[in-house]
């Protein structure tokens, strides 16, 4: 598998490792210490995968990823720390995609950029021409394009994959280890939050009020569901 990662992260032992075993796979690895260059670097050149240090001299990893989805839809993972759940939920409220806490096994984190990898060449070739419609949302997957009620909105790789896994089949309920196993591609062990954080992001971009969501629902103590509007 081939593909172009950036990753930027301040302490250079962490940094090392990590570049040396995505090199090991056959990536091509950017490195940087430091978030403003880290921002540089994803606006100057085009990547496959980020992977972005929370806690970084200057910009700190989440307001670098903040900026990059500004303009990209670039796969975005955060390290964060272990106990630092604050950290984890802000990264994908400002649009992660996942994200490793330290301290990580250096497997884990390769197998995350695989599968983030291995999802998109998937994609890429699955869905070529496939178009969704459904209850005022059309979902144009081979251009990344969604547009609600006629309006285009951006979504992240992770938002189109949660809205295609529930466009799949409509009324079903899906609890949140289901969603986030389809998003991560592996047994989901992680925070519960995280699926609450990627579904209320998506219902920012797909509901006229979020906070009365009449297409994304809660089913509670369960999870959730689409339906059409």
């Amino acid at each position: 598998m081939t593909g172009r990662i950036l990753v930027a992260d301040d302490e250079q032992d962490i940094l090392d490792a990590v570049a040396y075993a995505l090199r090991a796979e056959g990536y091509d690895v950017d490195v940087v210490t430091d978030g403003e260059a880290a921002l540089q670097a994803a606006q100057r050149e085009e990547f496959d995968v980020v992977v972005l240090d929370v806690l970084m001299p200057g910009l700190s990893g989440t307001e670098v990823c903040r900026r990059i989805r500004a303009d990209s839809i670039v796969p975005i993972v955060m390290l964060t720390a272990k106990d630092a759940e604050v950290d984890r939920v802000l990264g994908l409220e400002v649009g992660a995609d996942d994200y490793v806490t330290k301290p990580f096994s250096i497997a884990e984190l390769v197998g995350r950029v695989h599968a983030i990898l291995r999802r998109r060449d998937f994609e890429r070739t699955a869905t070529g021409g496939v178009v969704r419609e459904i209850g005022g949302l059309r979902i144009d997957l081979a251009r990344h394009r969604v547009e609600v009620d006629g309006s285009a909105v951006p979504l992240t790789p992770s938002e189109l994959r949660l809205l295609v896994f529930l466009t799949d089949r409509p009324e079903q309920v899906y609890t949140r280890a289901q969603i986030m196993e389809h998003l991560w591609d592996t047994p989901f062990v992680g925070d519960a939050r995280a699926c609450d954080v990627h579904v209320y992001n998506l219902r920012q971009k797909l509901e006229p009020d979020p906070a009365r969501p009449k297409r994304l629902l809660t089913v509670r103590e369960v999870g959730y569901k689409l339906v059409r509007a």
